[in-house]
């Protein structure tokens, strides 16, 4: 039943509930959480929403955004699967051009579950299974290194 005439909050909203959740649970969302807003404050393009891009993916269960720093010196992008209960896999169609990107080779680090993934181009696989990681967010890196990027001292 709403709150008052003519509004569209209701009085046993969850908004006013206080919930109590058991962090030390093996299924607890908390070191998802930390780990997320970590991210968030470590990332300068994730601190506003102006950069919003969202890519192409051809399956329906996945999400693919970007943000950015106006320099395209910080480059987030990230891939939800919107599925919790199933595996979901993809191809992204990527806009190069919104991540500072061409046709060359660049990596993507993520920053969520770990790894690095040498890519190119704008169609790229990707797989998630909510029961281990429901996204992925990537550092995107547009230098790779190479044996030449390196000083040697003797």
């Amino acid at each position: 039943r709403p709150r008052e005439p003519g509004s569209e909050e209701y009085l046993d909203s969850e908004k006013y509930q206080l919930r109590h959740w058991d962090l030390e649970r093996p299924d607890s969302l908390g070191p998802l959480i930390a780990r997320t807003n970590a991210i968030r404050r470590q990332n300068p393009a994730l601190q506003s929403d102006w950069s919003l891009v969202f890519h192409h993916t051809d399956n329906e269960h996945l999400v693919c955004y970007s943000k950015a720093t106006d320099d395209l010196e910080n480059v987030v992008l990230c891939v939800v699967n919107l599925d919790p209960h199933h595996r979901q896999s993809g191809w992204t169609q990527l806009s190069l051009g919104h991540l500072g990107l061409d046709d060359r080779p660049f990596q993507v680090q993520d920053l969520l579950g770990g790894g690095t993934f040498l890519w190119q181009g704008p169609r790229n696989y990707v797989e998630l299974d909510p029961g281990v990681l429901p996204a992925h967010v990537f550092a995107v890196r547009r230098q790779l290194r190479s044996e030449h990027d390196f000083d040697y001292f003797l």
